[in-house]
């Protein structure tokens, strides 16, 4: 039966349907370690108790009407609190706007600027882009980053091909790898972008830049995250972010999300959230506005939140190296932010004690599920093709005590297979 070339087109996150699979394979009795997906398990990490109280009494008041298409004012103060506070800027409430977590804002913001056959650039590893830019029927080009820069892309990497795109979409602390732009990295590339417009003729659009900020209060060491417009403010037309409770303070069930930017694109992005309904619950923009004001409670959440995500990290990146240590062929990135770790399995091309050769990163995922109980994501569900050996771990569901299980289950695993 015929449906649109977007129908056919599109598909289901292979993320979420693998870990489905382990899901379900852990309910029916296994013992399986799910690394997958950027969630996490309430009974380990619970969003703030002031947010979950607040919530309560919203609903208490019965705030459960229509909250508006640009969002509660108290919200939209709350959300410019906390970026000036923590990031040095000047926002007010008419800078911010609000929408059922920070998927509808990255929608409503790729709507708002590109159309058919526009070119969008986007670095690889990269989240969810792909499917933003066919949505909207763009040309899409893919910049591949590499291990030695984290995967982080560089000014010198974007320039050759920004002169005709309309749309640079970046993530920095970055999903999947968990490391991040530096300061200086970072005002490269805005710097590079205020001057392809500079050079641009009025009667043609602009090239924006899409800031997906929504782990950047998660960072660890003396990593440090620094905000666009703090440190290039010639960049504002030009630019729109992304954040939400959801990463930050565990709330990924919690619908609520917010941009900040070019007031013009704002302007017709609040247009967008509301046509398709996006707009985040009444009662829990009550609560999050109310929270965001409570400055002690949000600073203690964060500092505990982040050392028991470091604690997770770490012990992960201590066992990638020592097994490297002993010979295993496996390298790991040390934790910059996120809930993220870059880790390095390299038996691609190898063969298991079967006979079964693991010709893919596929084959290798299957194996690692298979052999040594642990579900891995590939680099190149994320885009990044050349780096097929690469995959994430995500910390969100685990406990501290289960990384040694998995360290010893991977060795295990990568000690049944024949020799190279």
């Amino acid at each position: 039966m015929k449906l649109s070339r977007l129908a056919d087109q599109i598909q289901t996150s292979p993320i979420l349907t693998f870990a489905a699979e382990i899901n379900a394979r852990k309910a029916a009795g296994e013992t399986l370690y799910n690394l997958t997906v950027g969630d996490f398990d309430p009974a380990i990490f619970p969003v703030p108790d002031a947010l979950t109280e607040a919530t309560i009494a919203a609903y208490r008041e019965h705030q459960t009407n229509y909250p508006g298409a640009l969002g509660l004012a108290e919200i939209r103060s709350g959300v410019a609190h906390l970026l000036n506070r923590t990031c040095g800027l000047d926002y007010g409430a008419k800078d911010v706007i609000i929408a059922s977590g920070s998927r509808p804002v990255i929608y409503a913001a790729y709507r708002a600027i590109v159309d058919p056959g526009d070119k969008v650039v986007f670095p690889v590893p990269s989240w969810n882009n792909e499917h933003y830019a066919a949505m909207n029927g763009a040309r899409i080009h893919t910049v591949e980053t590499d291990p030695g820069d984290h995967f982080m892309p560089t000014a010198e990497m974007l320039a050759p091909v920004l002169e005709d795109a309309v749309l640079l979409a970046l993530c920095s602390p970055l999903n999947p790898t968990g490391t991040m732009l530096t300061r200086e990295r970072l005002e490269e590339i805005c710097e590079l972008v205020v001057d392809v417009n500079s050079r641009r003729s009025d009667h043609l659009k602009p090239l924006y830049v899409l800031f997906d900020q929504v782990y950047w209060m998660l960072t660890f060491g003396d990593a440090e995250f620094a905000h666009p417009l703090a440190i290039c403010p010639e960049i504002r037309d030009y630019a729109v972010f992304v954040d939400g409770m959801s990463k930050a303070f565990a709330g990924t069930g919690i619908r609520v999300g917010w941009s900040t930017g070019a007031a013009h694109l704002l302007d017709k992005m609040v247009s967008v959230i509301a046509h398709v309904g996006a707009w985040a619950p009444r009662p829990d923009q009550a609560a999050v506005g109310k929270f965001l004001f409570m400055d002690e409670e949000v600073d203690a959440y964060l500092e505990k939140f982040r050392g028991a995500l470091e604690a997770r990290l770490d012990a992960f990146h201590e066992g990638f190296m020592g097994l490297r240590e002993r010979g295993y062929p496996v390298d790991a990135i040390a934790p910059e932010a996120a809930i993220y770790l870059s880790v390095k399995i390299d038996i691609r091309g190898r063969t298991t004690a079967d006979s079964k050769a693991l010709a893919s990163e596929d084959d290798v995922q299957r194996y690692l599920m298979d052999a040594a109980r642990i579900g891995v994501l590939p680099f190149s569900w994320f885009g990044a093709h050349s780096h097929g050996n690469w995959f994430r771990i995500s910390v969100g569901t685990c406990e501290l005590e289960d990384i040694d299980p998995v360290i010893a289950g991977l060795a295990a695993a990568l000690d049944n297979l024949a020799p190279a």
